[in-house]
């Protein structure tokens, strides 16, 4: 695949970032798309390596044929590579520029050399199929007379209700905010995920034949089991929203909120709205820490330094990841290494302080002002569980003022008030709906896909996901499906 020596010609290049100085100064895409003719090159890089890790189970799981696509791409066959790619991914503008790219953690040449830039190419399919008009509404020629219910317009509940309008159903998706996305539009920041990439493919699905109600939160404005009565079969794609918490002294004090508090407030600000002054939140000359290390804590981070944050700085539970792959974690497996993002590259220090716990918060009347930590150290596993054991420095106790802190230490399990408590469906150790090989609840006729059944994952498994309860619930209504499956086990 590619150019016979395309691997040796080309070095591996990625998209630019736009000067810290510029982007600072508002929530654009930080990345300056490369040229056509770069594309083509990344493409031809792509070797002919036999059996391509890439698009297996440790690379994608959506299964996506991805040596084929960069060959076209290499080519020119630039509508033959997006019509291959959307065989088996809804939205490769989404995870061409949100995705860690397991896949190229995968990728037979990143044994030995930078992996082929995967997500960058597969973004530029997409962009280009908008750009030529080869993406357009594709409406089903006939219908089955079956409705359906999504419940969540985050990744999940679209792939879902894309591939069951395809198959010919008649698709309402519920979402319980005041615009459709779910994590998508209001998760994830705009300098990461430009809106209007959203809302090109809402406007795209409405024109398809999907409706969305926005605003409706089901379980508390409409019942589950209303739905349950007026639909043929219902999804569940509420996603993993109950954030973990830190249950310490002072927690309760004002200016400590989760990071899914913080993060949609700046996105509805972008897109016009106004925050109401006594729930608004904000950076703006102030002292921010960010507690946790992930993804979430690098959002929180970008959007701190670009509402002007005095001061920023970033505390994390376990030690710094190596700069290369430790000998527990070989490839094709994801590579658990140093990563730099961009938010942290728009920093004039590094920030982040590794093997930090929180041993409490303080602050007169009612305000954080400052926490109490101390650092740690981790030794061998503990022979009951496996995990590494934890232990305090003596003399290593330090304070810190703050005036914000955002709590962004991942997501425990979906909320259980509401949809979840009222069905009274069936939950897995963990506290995720469970559900068997079809996607199909406890309950007859309901569904779950994405994170609310898998736990808090990626945008490309509630990709795969929401396509495998499609594919379940289409059975399930019709006796027979034509829907793919996902290549991926649970």
């Amino acid at each position: 695949m590619g150019a016979i020596k395309g691997f040796m010609q080309y070095e591996r290049e990625v998209p630019v970032p736009r000067p810290i100085d510029e982007r600072l100064q508002d929530h654009q895409e930080v990345y300056i798309p490369l040229p056509e003719e770069k594309y083509k090159q990344q493409g031809a890089r792509c070797m002919d390596c036999g059996v391509p890790f890439c698009q297996s189970h440790t690379g994608c799981p959506l299964g996506n044929m991805i040596p084929d696509w960069n060959d076209m791409v290499y080519q020119g066959r630039w509508d033959e590579a997006l019509g291959l790619l959307l065989k088996t991914n809804n939205f490769p503008e989404f995870t061409g520029r949100v995705c860690p790219a397991p896949c190229e953690g995968a990728c037979v040449l990143g044994i030995n050399e930078l992996p082929v830039t995967i997500c960058n190419v597969e973004e530029a399919i997409a962009d280009n199929g908008f750009e030529k008009g080869y993406i357009k509404p594709n409406p089903p020629e006939n219908r089955t007379g079956k409705v359906v219910a999504v419940v969540g317009s985050g990744p999940a509940g679209l792939a879902c209700a894309a591939q069951l309008n395809e198959a010919g159903h008649t698709v309402t998706v519920f979402e319980k905010a005041d615009r459709a996305g779910g994590l998508l539009m209001y998760g994830i920041p705009h300098f990461k995920l430009d809106k209007k990439v959203v809302k090109r493919r809402i406007k795209l699905m409405e024109d398809e034949g999907i409706k969305f109600r926005t605003g409706v939160n089901v379980g508390v404005d409409v019942p589950l089991k209303k739905l349950m009565d007026d639909f043929d079969a219902v999804v569940l794609c509420g996603g993993s929203e109950k954030s973990r918490d830190l249950p310490v002294e002072g927690r309760d004090l004002d200016g400590i909120h989760f990071a899914m508090e913080f993060l949609p407030q700046q996105n509805k600000r972008n897109e016009g709205d106004t925050i109401p002054e006594d729930i608004s939140l904000t950076a703006k000359d102030k002292n921010v820490l960010i507690i946790g290390g992930g993804d979430t804590g690098s959002d929180c981070l970008g959007t701190s330094l670009r509402q002007g944050a005095k001061n920023v700085y970033q505390f994390e539970l376990l030690p710094q990841p190596p700069e290369t792959r430790g000998v527990t974690n070989p490839w094709p497996e994801w590579p658990r290494v140093m990563r730099v993002s961009s938010s942290h590259k728009e920093t004039k220090t590094e920030i982040t302080e590794y093997c930090v716990s929180t041993k409490k918060f303080s602050g007169d009347c009612g305000k954080v002002e400052k926490i109490h930590a101390i650092r740690i150290k981790f030794g061998d596993p503990d022979p009951k569980t496996g995990r590494p054991q934890m232990f305090e420095v003596e003399g290593s106790e330090f304070e810190l003022d703050v005036d914000l802190v955002l709590l962004a230490m991942g997501f425990v399990h979906p909320v259980h008030e509401g949809m979840i408590k009222e069905l009274e469906v069936k939950l897995d150790a963990r506290g995720n709906v469970s559900c068997d090989e079809n996607k199909m609840t406890s309950v007859e006729g309901v569904f779950t896909a994405g994170d609310m059944t898998r736990g808090q994952s990626l945008v490309v498994w509630a990709i795969a996901e929401g396509r495998e309860a499609a594919r379940g619930v289409d059975q399930y209504l019709m006796k027979t499906t034509n829907l793919p499956h996902s290549q991926y086990s649970k």
